[in-house]
């Protein structure tokens, strides 16, 4: 008897306020916009459905101009996990995942979507994410940049953090790369739809205040979050250097 296959919704939460680049959706690079550029490289993964998460009548007006799937959704939420929530439970199809895809990423890469997917294909999967090898001492010391995590011997994460975990004691810091493997995480989630209902009613968390990283508070609660290493990262854009670089990016 064939496993029965899992459904897949992919979600793209987008907003339009953001304080280092308003209206950053919208901008456009290389002639489309940044959010038609996600939706697009998100398409190409081959998930079941693919819709935009706004609340933002703008943005909304634009993705179903360029002929993109999406909805409306409230103004109070607190993030793109409540977002991907209302938008999964008032879907007219039933999914068994709902992914958290950024909208920041205009070049990420389809087989990033898929590697995820591919997690959900063992029922114990609660949550997914990815993370990459850190390469290089100032990425590994760098807090904005990128986050940090560590995984146990499953491959699951134990604690995501902005600062390099774990700390190498008596190793001097130049040389942590040559004496341990360090991940950052890259922020695409995947979430068992029964799991995505219970976390976003979770209250904030102690270590999620204390490293304003909502992942966290996932872990605290008891929740576990299963990683896969990928081989790719595709620039997020945050500041008008970024949407520079990218706009020369592939170039």
């Amino acid at each position: 008897m064939n496993k029965k296959a899992v459904k897949i919704i992919g979600i793209i939460p987008s907003r339009f306020s953001s304080t280092r680049l308003p209206g950053k959706p919208l901008l456009e690079i290389n002639g489309k916009s940044m959010i038609q550029r996600v939706y697009e490289q998100v398409i190409k993964a081959g998930l079941d459905e693919v819709i935009v998460a706004t609340d933002d009548k703008r943005i909304f007006n634009h993705v179903q101009k360029f002929g993109g799937k999406v909805m409306m959704t409230s103004k109070s939420h607190q993030n793109g996990t409540e977002r991907c929530f209302e938008v999964a439970s008032k879907s007219e199809n039933k999914f068994d995942v709902a992914m958290n895809i950024q909208g920041d990423e205009p070049f990420i890469h389809p087989a990033q979507i898929q590697q995820l997917a591919g997690l959900f294909n063992k029922d114990e999967v609660q949550i997914g994410t990815l993370i990459k090898k850190i390469k290089s001492i100032e990425e590994l010391f760098n807090p904005e940049a990128i986050k940090k995590v560590v995984v146990n011997n499953k491959m699951e994460a134990i604690y995501f953090s902005r600062s390099p975990i774990p700390f190498l004691q008596g190793v001097e810091k130049s040389k942590w790369l040559e004496q341990h493997t360090y991940y950052k995480h890259i922020g695409i989630y995947g979430f068992r739809m029964g799991i995505l209902a219970e976390i976003v009613n979770l209250p904030i968390s102690k270590l999620e205040l204390a490293e304003s990283l909502e992942q966290l508070r996932w872990l605290e609660y008891g929740y576990s979050i299963q990683t896969a290493i990928t081989g790719y990262e595709s620039p997020s854009v945050d500041t008008p250097e970024d949407l520079e670089f990218v706009r020369n990016f592939n170039r």
